[in-house]
């Protein structure tokens, strides 16, 4: 048991003790004391004033005194109106810090035995991975390695968006415009071959709908009768049909996308374990309109069409399947949630997708529920905000789209230069030099985009989300590097780092005792970030933790300190620190540096 446990126990025993009365220890929790108050765990005491019968005050005195005089590790005590604010004693404080130091598995916590799906990315195969999708690709994969460390195990899945006639656009434009353009012919990545040519269909589309315009059509007319617009639609049936010239360019386009994607995953610093296809789900649900029929989930119209009712969750009707027998999205999305079941018996199953369709999500974990899935309950819609540069929103179809690939090759040249104008690379070969950018540029820019919590809309900084102060990636990543450069002094000159080399402390520095209070609460961190799915409740850690590190370093010597133990015990601390902060940053998938 450690000493929070033991203070809670001793509240536990308090109720009994001082007011004759028990209250589960599942209900009592202790919050870090506020800075400006003396104390380390604060206890609030109005929602039991009820089993007390005092004023908030009396009723803190008394569970304070009790306290003191009861559990060790209590040294003394405080009341603020009804906070109970609680000084730890100080031997508490150094053996809790030799558990966390001694510890094999520090930040891993025990597996519950659940199974989780994490599903990110979800591109679309007509273009490149755009600004959207790194907050979509940094939440997934962070939020996966967040649960993995809870104690789940974690599937990362891709569903992939490859046919469709947004993907028939580009195959279009591209045997009209391309003239046998390849990848490797036009220095283009694969991926930005097929963008190229969705947009060359939509320039194109326009000027042939303005045409029809003049020639007397209405608008509506004019868009749905423009040629290129209807030899995608009949290149769709085509694809449907499995003609095999049509399969064959689909195929051929898609590798090249693909490639393309991979190599964006690859610096983005995210990966998969199984992709889902939308060319092989697509026709996947039908048989769940079956069952939701025979279930009385489900009902029929005139048409043949076939609805669900959802009035009664607060919701409409929706439309599950065509009265021609043609799916809609939410079919084959029930199909797929089925597939992912059968595939892996997941227990849960978290979709990250922009808040744009939380209406979509809402119908269909909805229906699931109705069904009798038994995932219905773990079906979760991670639902976060839009990400905007300061010049506005992205329209990827008239090519002003913010490109992935772009921003990511800007953070790391803005990076470089940044470093170098600070000289932060002094002594570095070329090659460690641009390892350093590469750490640099991208941990600030995944930083900036996972700070804020997930469901925001956000404004992203470039210049701000580089900065070596405040709360940013680079800053964190800094003092990474500075403890690595006190370790490698402390090896040079002999410093014993064994938990024996300071068992003979008995005093500690504010500081001190409030950087193990930090260290300590790495774990309760991760599963609160994993449970929330929000890595940015990790990222605000880490930065707390990279500040208080900071104000040690600045008001304790290290080197100079002439006790041996002391010294040891610093150099071990800030050991520690360090090993927190880089499993951290792995956590939301940053790299950290050895040296700057």
């Amino acid at each position: 048991m450690n000493f929070q446990d033991s203070i809670l126990q001793g509240i536990q025993d308090a109720f009994t003790s001082c007011f004759q009365t028990t209250v589960a220890l599942d209900q009592l929790s202790l919050a870090p004391t506020k800075k400006e108050f003396e104390g380390s765990y604060t206890f609030v005491v109005f929602p039991f004033l009820k089993q007390s019968q005092l004023s908030p005050e009396a009723t803190a005195a008394k569970l304070g005194s009790y306290l003191k005089t009861h559990v060790a590790a209590v040294k003394d005590f405080n009341v603020v109106k009804g906070f109970l604010n609680l000084v730890v004693a100080q031997e508490e404080w150094i053996s809790l810090f030799r558990q966390v130091y001694t510890s094999n598995n520090f930040g891993q916590l025990p597996s519950n035995g659940q199974k989780v799906m994490v599903e990110y990315s979800s591109p679309n195969t007509n273009k490149p991975l755009h600004l959207g999708h790194l907050r979509n690709n940094f939440l997934g994969y962070s939020v996966a390695e967040l649960l993995k460390a809870a104690g789940y195990e974690v599937i990362k899945a891709n569903l992939v968006n490859d046919r469709g006639i947004h993907i028939c656009k580009s195959m279009v434009a591209y045997q009209q415009f391309g003239n046998g353009e390849t990848p490797t012919a036009s220095g283009l990545k694969g991926d930005h071959l097929a963008g190229k040519y969705y947009v060359l269909f939509d320039m194109h589309y326009k000027a042939q709908q303005k045409s029809l315009m003049e020639s007397g059509q209405t608008e509506e007319e004019a868009k749905k009768n423009a040629p290129l617009l209807l030899e995608a639609q009949e290149m769709l049936r085509k694809w449907e049909d499995q003609d095999s010239e049509v399969i064959a360019l689909w195929n051929q386009m898609n590798g090249w996308v693909y490639a393309g994607f991979n190599a964006t995953y690859q610096r983005m610093g995210v990966d998969f374990d199984v992709t889902y296809y939308e060319s092989n789900t697509y026709l996947l649900g039908k048989d769940i309109v079956e069952e939701g029929l025979g279930k009385g989930v489900f009902f029929k119209k005139e048409n043949g069409s076939v609805w669900v009712d959802l009035t009664e969750e607060g919701l409409d009707e929706k439309l599950v399947l065509r009265g021609d027998g043609t799916s809609v999205y939410i079919t084959q999305d029930m199909g797929t949630a089925d597939l992912k079941y059968q595939d892996y018996q997941i227990n849960k199953s978290v979709y990250v997708v922009g808040n744009e369709q939380d209406y979509h999500f809402d119908v269909l974990f909805k229906i699931m529920r109705k069904l009798g899935r038994s995932y219905g309950p773990g079906l979760y819609h991670l639902s976060y905000g839009m990400v905007d540069l300061p010049t506005g929103k992205m329209k990827s179809r008239e090519g002003t789209v913010v490109d992935a690939d772009e921003l990511m090759e800007e953070m790391v040249e803005t990076a470089a230069q940044h470093t170098k104008e600070l000289g932060k690379i002094e002594g570095f070969t070329e090659t460690q030099a641009k390892e350093l950018y590469e750490i640099l540029g991208m941990g600030a820019l995944k930083y900036f985009l996972l700070k804020v919590d997930p469901k925001k809309r956000m404004l992203f900084n470039p210049q701000e989300s580089i900065e070596f102060q405040g709360n940013t990636g680079p800053f964190i990543q800094y003092s990474h590097a500075r403890i690595a450069a006190i370790l490698r002094k402390a090896e040079q000159i002999g410093v014993d780092l064994s938990a024996d080399s300071f068992a003979g402390i008995l005093e500690l520095a504010e500081i001190e005792a409030a950087l193990i209070q930090l260290l300590n609460d790495f774990e309760r961190k991760i599963k609160q970030a994993a449970e929330e799915y929000s890595p940015a409740i990790l990222a605000q850690y880490l930065f707390d933790l990279a500040k208080e590190y900071n104000r040690f370093y600045a008001e304790l010597p290290i080197f100079h300190e002439k006790d041996i133990q002391l010294q040891s015990f610093r150099v071990a601390l800030s050991s520690q620190t360090a090993k927190t902060i880089k499993r951290g940053m792995s956590l939301i998938g940053i790299q950290v540096p050895e040296r700057m």
